[in-house]
């Protein structure tokens, strides 16, 4: 569906990015990866992305809270494919803690990652993407950009930006071919909520299975992680020509907690 288009997805050395990534590679993308970790083990998931799927993977390490090393990042994608036609706006870090005592410096690089670099990448494709009269924006929100938790000022105040930020943009580029939705997922088994869920079973005394399960009891209905697989196919169906006309949406994959 998507053989010789290319696709951005930042925060793809891991966890939901990296999923998404593989997602659109099965479909013929390729693919700019993006985001920290060991580089043995990002080039391994570069090769393997190119030797499974038989598309070009490349990586480039810019720092997500550095507006220059953004601009760097996309004039990477740039020379090396020609240009963005997908962006998945997936980097982000969380830090919990109540707001007064919320480091400050922790909130300023919070919402710099998760809210402020959305709005450095799109500016950069947007132009790209209208010459072409397509292309797709999908920027990993969260149910904590439809709704509050306690002690995460930061990521829920990001993330309702981000879903306003979503917003803004589908309605700028409406009829032009290019759509902006956010996809917003509830608890979902990665690398960002492990501490949490590692936290949770300390303060019950139990093992980690419980303290998840404890953690999926308090929220999502449906008592079930959501998959990465599963956020690679919506993101999959977002690029396609079914989804042509939604736009500027924020989709909840929640397993019902914001149903509630």
């Amino acid at each position: 569906m998507l053989k010789g288009k290319s696709a951005l997805v930042t925060g793809s050395t891991s966890g939901i990015g990296l999923g998404i990534a593989r997602a659109l590679a099965a479909q013929g993308c390729n693919v700019m990866l993006n985001g920290l970790g060991d580089p043995l083990q990002i080039e391994k998931n570069r090769i393997s992305l190119e030797n499974e799927f038989g598309i070009a993977a490349r990586y480039h390490g810019a720092d997500m809270s550095c507006p220059e090393e953004i601009t760097s990042l996309l004039e990477a994608t740039a020379t090396v494919f020609g240009g963005v036609d997908v962006l998945v706006n997936s980097a982000g870090i969380q830090h919990t803690a109540p707001v007064e005592t919320f480091p400050p410096e922790r909130w300023d690089t919070i919402i710099a990652i998760n809210l402020s670099s959305s709005f450095h990448t799109i500016h950069g494709v947007v132009p790209y993407m209208r010459s072409k009269q397509w292309g797709r924006i999908i920027n990993i929100a969260s149910v904590h950009g439809l709704v509050a938790s306690v002690n995460k000022a930061a990521y829920v105040s990001a993330k309702h930006g981000l879903v306003g930020l979503t917003k803004v943009v589908g309605l700028e580029t409406a009829g032009s071919g290019i759509t902006c939705n956010a996809i917003c997922p509830g608890w979902t088994r990665t690398e960002l909520i492990e501490p949490q869920i590692i936290a949770r079973a300390k303060a019950l005394g139990v093992e980690i299975e419980e303290g998840g399960r404890n953690l999926l009891a308090e929220k999502q209905p449906s008592q079930q992680f959501v998959s990465i697989e599963q956020l690679g196919q919506l993101a999959v169906f977002l690029c396609s020509t079914a989804a042509e006309q939604i736009t500027g949406t924020a989709l909840p994959i929640d397993g019902g907690w914001t149903a509630q």
